[in-house]
């Protein structure tokens, strides 16, 4: 989508509601449900008999991106994906989005056009419809909320309390590099900050900060999953490290885990470049947070269905409360999992 205006124009021009008309006059609805969008007091969604699944995320300028590195574009089109993660983590569709956001004089119409374009980026990738929200003025910063709204038939919903003892511990894609990503562009920004005449040096890290400014939610793997007849258990999203979600698959389904780190996925990159910074990839993968992968469980029956995956690792598997949550090492040593995954409330 592109916008036909060539010149900054200030946002109090335009107002509240000839900014909304703006940004939400090419909008086309594509799914049958979509009974009412943007233009009324609420949007109407018809889903028959299948069940709603709703989330909500919040993205807060100076908590959880930076705009110095972050391109707006990008920023719209994460903050989209970041909720249709978690629809897909119950195993579900997203159909709609509702966006809302907070926004600060300092930003022009462009500024809020590349932002929209972001999410609308998103939306059509992902065949959502953006039915809504709601903008205001914010005194500092930018701040977006989005909802997300999908659907699935009531057998197929995968909750966190689901995994049973024995069950086997997957997780899709490989793990870390948001993080290392986020610290590539930490550490360029630094330098910057040093000596504004230097270029970021960015060669060769295409991966990771692609993971970390522009992540894809997995819809391909509960695709793979329903093509393969098998049903997740139990599912969550990896957005705040492996170790605290699978305290909370083992804390929801009252059950402990052996987590084998020599199976855990990380991309070369990611355990190069954490070498670079003097970490230990296994505690990047552990700890980062951001990968937007689907961490789940499986009966052991359908071991033979996903051995050969590409994309799967099978990392582990649940066992009972009393054992524990443990990981073992490399070497065969065996080691409590604790969460030390980013808060976004203890940041300063």
């Amino acid at each position: 989508m592109e916008f036909d205006n060539s010149a900054d124009v200030e946002l109090s021009q335009l107002g509240e509601f000839g900014l909304i008309k703006h940004l939400t006059e090419q909008i086309e609805l594509v799914q049958s449900s979509s009974i009412k969008g943007v233009g009324d007091d609420a949007a109407v969604i018809d889903n028959n008999d299948l069940l709603t699944v709703v989330s909500t995320d919040m993205l807060t300028e100076g908590v959880h991106f930076d705009l110095s590195y972050v391109p707006l574009k990008h920023l719209g089109y994460k903050s989209v994906v970041v909720n249709l993660s978690d629809i897909y983590a119950m195993n579900a569709e997203p159909r709609q989005i509702l966006v809302s956001f907070a926004i600060s004089n300092r930003f022009k119409l462009t500024a809020v056009e590349e932002l929209y374009q972001g999410m609308l980026m998103a939306c059509k990738k992902y065949k959502v419809d953006l039915v809504g929200g709601d903008t205001t003025s914010s005194s500092s910063g930018l701040v977006i909320s989005i909802t997300a709204i999908g659907a699935a038939k009531k057998e197929d919903l995968a909750y966190r309390h689901g995994a049973k003892l024995g069950n086997l511990l997957c997780v899709s894609g490989d793990l870390g590099g948001a993080y290392m990503g986020l610290q590539v562009l930490e550490r360029e920004k630094a330098v910057f900050k040093e000596n504004p005449k230097l270029q970021p040096d960015l060669e060769g890290k295409d991966y990771i900060l692609e993971r970390q400014l522009k992540p894809e939610a997995r819809r391909d793997i509960v695709e793979l999953l329903k093509e393969l007849h098998i049903s997740p258990t139990a599912m969550i999203d990896v957005s705040d490290g492996l170790s605290s979600e699978i305290l909370h698959l083992c804390t929801q389904s009252n059950l402990g885990v052996e987590l084998y780190e020599e199976k855990i996925p990380i991309d070369p990159l990611t355990f190069d470049t954490a070498r670079e910074f003097n970490l230990d990839p296994t505690v990047c993968a552990l700890s980062g947070g951001e990968d937007y992968e689907l961490l789940f469980t499986i009966d052991t029956k359908d071991y033979e269905k996903i051995k050969n995956s590409m994309d799967i690792s099978i990392i582990g598997h649940m066992t009972n409360p009393e054992k524990g949550r443990l990981m073992v090492s490399k070497s065969g040593s065996v080691h409590e999992i604790t969460a030390q995954g980013w808060n976004a409330l203890l940041k300063k």
